[in-house]
């Protein structure tokens, strides 16, 4: 059985005596769907069902979504709400002087936090066995993946303006993780910043990173699709990169792919 269906697998057990719990962060909402039973979830994010922000928009549908406005949670009456760091603090404190728990899970800036984020969801929601399963599976398979080499393809974060992702972030390990250098780190790169067009050019990287594609025009992705770069392959990336879940080794996998395709062309 592989990871991802592991992790949807009907492991249930009555829910009758277990926490019920409202998410209100899109992260939080996938690591809630991961490890819930159906009974357990109130309610999730405005953002669950977008399939262009959480990897289980499908799963979601069928669960009430909240405001995150605590008013309306608190009507709702759950046993704990969970959400990210960065959720407003407001709510979180209007929150707990009602006395509603709350946890708050980081920003996921590494491939080895994600099996302990997954773990604390398992405590919170009291669905320990199951959250020991996911993650120890994905521990086993992250052991698997080779690293980037010294020389390994190089790529290139570029979406719209420029931004790029350096060290400290979840899709600079991906990268790394599938086999390729990342030009924003080889350049300095701390967390989030831009590259210049002029730096991608001088550089040539084997691979862009692109973002999820857009429907329509965007003045952002102007610089990105410059005619200087039509000569470099690009993956873009999806929800798969986004939160810290086991469906970040699709991640790896496509970038992976991306490099095989590389290797084949040169070899042509």
């Amino acid at each position: 059985m592989t990871l991802l269906t592991l992790a949807l697998a009907p492991f249930w057990a009555s829910a009758s005596d277990l926490p019920r719990v409202v998410s209100v962060n899109v992260c939080t909402d996938q690591l809630v769907l991961l490890l819930a039973d159906p009974e357990q979830i109130i309610s999730l994010s405005q953002l669950s069902d977008d399939p262009r922000s959480s990897v289980m928009a499908d799963e979601a549908t069928g669960f009430a979504r909240n405001n995150a406005q605590a008013e309306m949670i608190a009507v709702q009456r759950p046993d704990v709400v969970v959400a990210g760091i960065y959720n407003d603090p407001n709510l979180i404190n209007m929150l707990q002087s009602i006395g509603i728990e709350t946890v708050q899970f980081p920003v996921t800036q590494s491939l080895q936090d994600i099996s302990s984020e997954i773990r604390k969801m398992g405590t919170v929601l009291d669905q320990q066995a199951k959250a020991e399963r996911i993650a120890d599976r994905l521990e086993r398979d992250l052991t698997q993946i080779r690293a980037a080499q010294e020389n390994a393809p190089l790529a290139a974060f570029f979406l719209p303006n420029g931004y790029a992702l350096g060290a400290g972030t979840l899709s600079h390990e991906i990268l790394v993780a599938a086999g390729a250098r990342n030009l924003s780190v080889e350049l300095g790169f701390e967390g989030n910043g831009t590259l210049s067009l002029e730096q991608v050019i001088l550089h040539q990287p084997d691979l862009l990173i692109g973002a999820q594609e857009y429907r329509g025009y965007s003045m952002a992705e102007d610089m990105v699709t410059h005619p200087a770069l039509a000569a470099i392959p690009v993956l873009n990336t999806s929800v798969d990169w986004v939160c810290g879940t086991p469906f970040v080794l699709r991640a790896i996998e496509d970038v992976a792919r991306a490099i095989e395709d590389l290797e084949t062309s040169s070899n042509e």
